[in-house]
């Protein structure tokens, strides 16, 4: 998700001041068709090229022929970690990632409109073309790949046996909410620069340690084109689902944080400002 450059968020309506801060680079609200269809479009072929990449960074690392194989479960996922949180911030940055703002995740384009960031009648598009991206990159990775990337189920994700479907759909809202109560208060304080930096670090975490648990998946995108097309649709609805609501839940704290808490913090100071000038009168 591309940050605006700068950024003066009055206390007392966040939805809508946030909104009128984003630069050129993010979606405006008063884009046309044509322009819609032109970033919904960047959207669909950015998140063809992630899961292109994903798919194919586990057909390397976790095909037991392959030179680069990790057998190591919690290793190999530290390294598609690193390489899907490098990428995506890559991607992020990248002038096509600026062109439609990079959101690259139904979730990510969702929390953004709940946030005032993004207007609500590009929000299907948006999420229609990252899951036909999510489609496209599948399978184009099983065209390039085909048998190595079939065997490891194109590279669909799966919990650990331990794990129930209601700790795994907490894990993956939780984690999305999280992070989206942090990059709201990264925006809020003047640090947007450094969200893109944060999202490919959180991605990289969550794979690193929730993948061997619950998968690590925080991006509706992610699975279901590996799952659809490989044929492994158990629980993926939770997949689908929870970062959903993680995000938006999120996305919903920080509105009441920076709403509720931002008007009382400034109600105190206001307070006390009337207090010292009464107190310098004659």
């Amino acid at each position: 998700m591309v940050p605006p450059q700068k950024l003066t968020i009055p206390r007392c309506h966040p939805a809508r001041s946030v909104a009128k801060v984003i630069n050129h680079q993010t979606v405006s609200k008063r884009m046309n068709r044509a322009d819609l269809c032109t970033r919904a479009g960047v959207e669909f072929a950015l998140t063809t090229v992630v899961l292109f990449v994903a798919v194919t960074v586990v057909r390397w690392v976790r095909d037991d022929g392959s030179p680069l194989f990790i057998a190591d479960l919690g290793a190999a996922l530290a390294v598609i970690g690193a390489i899907s949180g490098s990428l995506l911030t890559g991607l992020i940055l990248s002038p096509l990632g600026r062109r439609s703002g990079g959101h690259l995740n139904p979730a990510v384009t969702i929390a953004v409109w709940a946030m005032g960031m993004f207007p609500g009648r590009a929000v299907v598009p948006y999420a229609v073309a990252q899951l036909a991206g999510s489609v496209a990159g599948t399978g184009l990775a099983w065209l390039v790949w085909r048998e190595p990337a079939s065997h490891l189920g194109l590279g669909a994700i799966q919990p650990a046996l331990t794990w129930t479907p209601a700790a795994v759909f907490s894990a993956e809202a939780g984690s999305m909410a999280v992070l989206f109560v942090v990059l709201g208060v990264l925006v809020e304080r003047g640090h947007a620069r450094l969200v893109p930096y944060t999202i490919g670090l959180a991605v990289g975490l969550v794979i690193a340690v929730l993948g061997p648990l619950s998968g690590g998946s925080i991006n509706p995108a992610r699975q279901l084109g590996p799952a659809v097309l490989s044929g492994e649709t158990n629980d993926l609805w939770i997949y689908l689902v929870a970062p959903v609501l993680g995000a938006a839940l999120g996305s919903v704290l920080w509105r009441f944080r920076h709403e509720y808490l931002g008007s009382r913090r400034d109600w105190r100071r206001w307070t006390t400002a009337r207090a010292h000038a009464g107190g310098r009168r004659p």
